[in-house]
């Protein structure tokens, strides 16, 4: 930076002078000015670098100067360091207000006033540089607009396409704003495979009553032409094309009169099942389509397929993660919670009543005598009654309550906003209903169990955790067990 230019506004000779020499004795181009007039004039030939200023002038105040200074378009971007010998408190906040860059006072170090001047000619050099990749950057941006209306387009075309749309709604689109953005009479969506004798016609922009009519492809040799060798097939003129020889000779010998002039055949893939062409024509009384109508089109056509099968296999395997999802936190044979998705649950309700100060509930449920049913009637019958179990437990509980498969012939239900009085009584119903039912897994006879349950609340002295809180559950579904089974106790905690 000791080529920047700076200038020096002071009404004091000395200091002009003293600063001038200092400055030019580290390699800056400076020069000295005694006042307003002569720093204007100055600016108005060529603007500096660097503006060393003094708050303090004759002519015109130094505040008013730098004012003046960046109300000016021209010079707002000129790094101005203002020196005073007024109060440092007083007039930094008076010139820094303004849009100064900093601010020394009189006495002035050599050293701090050469560092601040070099730190602004470096902010200046970046700023400067910036603006001017900005510039070279807004220039090929206007280049690249000029040179790609077609791809302006093009990504308008995508915008529509990649939304919510099932395939019928995109070739509708597609076909619409290809004709309109080529200035086309007619466009259709023909789906065929290669080495097909009849297509089938999606979509027809011109009109929308051919949709679902069958071509004879033999009548529509680019189309065939475009499927057999998988690229864009353009005939200028279909008056001339040797490729349209034969079927010239038919419509003479029918007596079929043909307004298409020229046509475009763009082949797409996008599974294994769907695949055609987009059929692009112009009338006798409109211009030939030409290789430019080729490009663009088959981009349109290129990227929209692309996009489509990109959603398609985005939203495979979105479905997929939620598939792993589920079968990740539930459990296979009963279909509710697994024991893991469960703690997860169960912590993230314990951390809820924490933080608002409410109550969780907790059931521990055991089907008595369980070990008899797969005894008596194998474990066929007995995975049957696990999963009508589950049933009953998912039906019976609210929308925000938590059921889950513990192990075994455990279930879990998790009652948030539930106190001990609710959760009791709730366990009471479920035992009951239990007690009552007659399941369907044995057909041949008739199958009653009996539940225990134990209940656990929190928060309570002692349950802090999720581990706690299972604790206490189980040891009052012990006592429940141990006072005869078909019995519901309550969780009461030991504290030291």
């Amino acid at each position: 930076m000791a080529d920047a230019r700076i200038l020096v506004v002071d009404d004091d000779a000395s200091i002009r002078e003293t600063v001038t020499w200092v400055l030019r004795e580290h390699g800056f181009d400076v020069k000295a000015l005694d006042g307003a007039a002569q720093l204007f004039a100055e600016l108005e030939r060529r603007v500096p670098d660097l503006l060393l200023l003094d708050v303090v002038m004759p002519d015109m105040d130094g505040i008013e100067v730098l004012e003046r200074v960046k109300s000016d378009e021209r010079w707002r971007e000129l790094p101005v360091l203002m020196f005073s010998s007024l109060p440092a408190e007083e007039a930094t906040v008076r010139s820094l207000g303004l849009g100064a860059s900093d601010f020394v006072r009189k006495p002035f170090r050599v050293k701090e006033l050469l560092a601040r001047i070099d730190a602004q000619l470096r902010v200046r050099a970046l700023l400067v540089s910036a603006r001017e990749a900005l510039r070279q950057t807004e220039a090929e941006l206007l280049r690249a607009r000029e040179e790609a209306e077609s791809r302006r387009k093009l990504v308008d075309i995508l915008h529509e396409v990649t939304g919510d749309l099932n395939t019928e709604e995109i070739y509708h689109l597609l076909a619409r704003r290809v004709a309109r953005a080529l200035n086309l009479s007619h466009c259709s969506v023909i789906l065929a495979r290669p080495g097909d004798s009849v297509g089938v016609v999606a979509m027809a922009f011109e009109n929308p009553g051919l949709r679902n009519r069958e071509l004879l492809l033999d009548r529509y040799p680019e189309i065939r032409a475009a499927l057999d060798r998988g690229r864009p097939v353009l005939i200028e003129n279909l008056a001339e094309s040797p490729l349209y020889a034969n079927v010239r000779q038919l419509w003479e010998r029918e007596g079929t009169q043909v307004n298409v002039r020229s046509v475009i055949a763009l082949p797409f893939v996008l599974d294994r099942l769907q695949a055609g062409v987009f059929f692009l024509r112009r009338t006798a009384d409109e211009p030939p389509l030409t290789t430019d109508d080729v490009e663009f089109a088959d981009a349109v056509v290129s990227a929209a397929v692309a996009s489509i099968q990109r959603a398609q296999l985005l939203e495979t395997a979105k479905a997929d993660n939620a598939r792993l999802e589920a079968l990740a936190h539930t459990d296979p044979l009963t279909q509710v919670l697994n024991r893991r998705a469960l703690t997860l649950r169960l912590s993230a309700e314990l951390e809820r009543a924490r933080r608002y100060e409410s109550q969780v509930s907790m059931l521990l449920i055991d089907i008595d005598h369980f070990k008899h049913i797969n005894d008596n009637y194998g474990h066929l019958v007995g995975d049957d009654v696990l999963r009508e179990v589950a049933d009953r437990l998912a039906s019976t509980v609210r929308s925000v309550d938590i059921v889950a498969r513990y192990g075994g012939e455990e279930f879990v239900i998790v009652l948030p906003e539930t106190s001990q009085e609710g959760a009791l009584a709730f366990a009471e119903r479920i035992r009951e209903q239990m007690a009552g039912h007659t399941f369907r897994a044995a057909s041949d006879r008739s199958l009653r169990l009996t539940a225990s349950i134990g209940v656990a609340c929190f928060p309570l002295p002692g349950v802090d955790s999720v581990e706690e809180l299972f604790a206490l559950a189980d040891e009052a579904l012990y006592r429940a067990k141990a006072g005869g089974r078909n019995m519901v106790a309550v969780g009461v905690p030991t504290v030291a």
